[in-house]
């Protein structure tokens, strides 16, 4: 089956930002001149997808509103002729994509996030992609997936190698040695010490996963951290199907740390084709007085 749709788990409250994110969802930060969530919403677009569930709570109207048209923005820049940032407003969302929004009522973790999208899903393969995993890849991280699924026609993970030190920070993966990208998962535990891992991959928020994840998602207990873990739920999965680790080629910016947002800002800065001379010479500036 075609992946034709994505969920965006957008509920957390961001605590690592305070107070930026008080008023303001950490997926509306901004790296240059667009919010996080719209870099993933892009990667599912130009990977096909045509339905976006964003999986949302109370504090995050702010998400609806950008991709909602806005009258009165769009007629005052009609007025002024303005029309390459009128151009720019509409295109947020481009025709044919829809968007769907579901409350998670409960801070229950990734898995329950990914749960509560059930209903719209339906029983179709789907995607999850997480914001705060910015990642610079030509063709786009999900693409690459998409490819991977189109050949093996199962749940696929995106991973890639990390310090064994961050370990507790990620999902952990075991896999069958292959010199491919994509590799069979033997297993699957989240956020091990350094010395229970099994391997030095990592998980990234960028996922395939088949319908039955939902069945097992729904009996899952709460796991580390005292939530509902999509890690446990796809090590349970291995009971039943196939599923792959891929290696993705690109570059990830983890954006739910300070110097991860950073870094990604200081990347797509330097890439702008407005801003990235000047940028470059402002950084050259900064390296200069700390002589």
């Amino acid at each position: 089956m075609i992946v034709r749709k994505a969920v965006f788990p957008v509920a957390g409250m961001g605590t690592r930002f305070l107070p930026a994110t008080k008023a303001t969802p950490k997926e509306m930060l901004p790296i240059v001149d667009k919010p996080l969530i719209q870099y993933a919403v892009e990667e599912a677009i130009a990977a096909g997808i045509q339905e976006l569930i964003f999986v949302t709570s109370s504090t995050k109207r702010a998400i609806e509103d950008h991709f909602d048209s806005n009258f009165e923005l769009e007629t005052k820049l009609a007025e002024q002729q303005k029309y390459a940032l009128l151009k720019l407003v509409q295109e947020i969302l481009p025709a044919g994509v829809n968007c769907c929004y579901v409350r998670q009522k409960s801070p229950l973790g990734l898995g329950h996030a990914v749960l509560c999208a059930k209903e719209v899903v339906g029983n179709e393969p789907f995607a999850v992609l997480l914001a705060d995993d910015l990642i610079d890849a030509e063709p786009g991280c999900l693409s690459q997936m998409l490819k991977a699924y189109g050949q093996y026609k199962c749940s696929i993970i995106a991973t890639q190698t990390i310090d064994l030190k961050d370990s507790d920070k990620y999902g952990m993966v075991d896999v069958v040695a292959s010199p491919l990208p994509e590799k069979k998962l033997n297993s699957i535990v989240e956020k091990p010490p350094a010395d229970k891992a099994p391997s030095n991959l990592g998980v990234v928020g960028r996922y395939i996963l088949t319908p039955r994840i939902f069945d097992l998602l729904a009996t899952t207990t709460k796991g580390a951290g005292g939530e509902i873990q999509l890690t446990d739920a796809i090590s349970d999965l291995l009971t039943y199907e196939n599923v792959y680790a891929q290696a993705f080629q690109g570059r990830r910016y983890d954006c739910g740390s300070k110097i991860g947002y950073l870094e990604a800002t200081f990347h797509f800065a330097l890439k702008h084709p407005e801003l990235g001379a000047e940028v470059k010479q402002l950084l050259a500036s900064f390296s200069l007085e700390k002589k």
